[in-house]
């Protein structure tokens, strides 16, 4: 098993279309974000103007919740609207445009993989996934098999699970729990 702290501070910030994006992962560490190869990449991005269109990948499945505010979205000229932590899912082809200036967290997965599932919790869990993402709103003590990992507010917990073992997880506050396997 391995487990990887990736605190917010430390991303990176790239700029897209409607303002910036802070990479947290991408998976596998060798791919490439412009070659679209990869299985599954976490993100944060800011949106800065409005309206604004969200980038397509064609391929990818799409998980978004925003984390400051509500989200005003039109999904294929539908108009929808999101409240602030509430789950966003969509075909990352699809036409999306944003009428909401925030921050959100993003998360795309390959649609070459068929289970993944993003959720909020403060419940204690018991995961045997493959990949487990844990994702901060608060300022958050997350233990895993009982050891304590303190996280700021939008920090990012990867744990990376290839013999599939039981592993404990107890939360002291809300968090963006996300589970895949291949």
């Amino acid at each position: 098993m391995n487990i990887q702290l990736l605190p917010k501070k430390s991303s990176k910030a790239s700029i897209w279309s409607g303002g910036l994006t802070y990479e947290y992962m991408i998976y596998p560490k060798t791919a490439n974000y412009t070659d679209r190869g990869f299985v599954f990449r976490i993100s944060s991005a800011t949106i800065e103007q409005v309206p604004s269109e969200f980038t397509k990948f064609k391929g990818y499945y799409r998980y978004l919740v925003m984390l400051d505010n509500c989200l005003d979205i039109e999904v294929n000229k539908e108009k929808k609207i999101y409240e602030k932590y509430e789950i966003m899912e969509f075909n990352s082809d699809d036409e999306v445009t944003s009428y909401t200036k925030g921050i959100d967290f993003n998360w795309m997965v390959s649609e070459k993989i068929s289970h993944h599932k993003l959720k909020i919790t403060n419940n204690n869990q018991i995961c045997n996934s493959q990949i487990i993402i844990l994702f901060s709103l608060y300022t958050t003590v997350i233990k895993i098999n009982e050891k304590p990992y303190d996280l700021e507010p939008h920090d990012l917990l990867i744990i990376e699970n290839q013999k599939k073992e039981n592993i404990m997880l107890h939360f002291s506050n809300e968090c963006l729990l996300g589970i895949l396997d291949f």
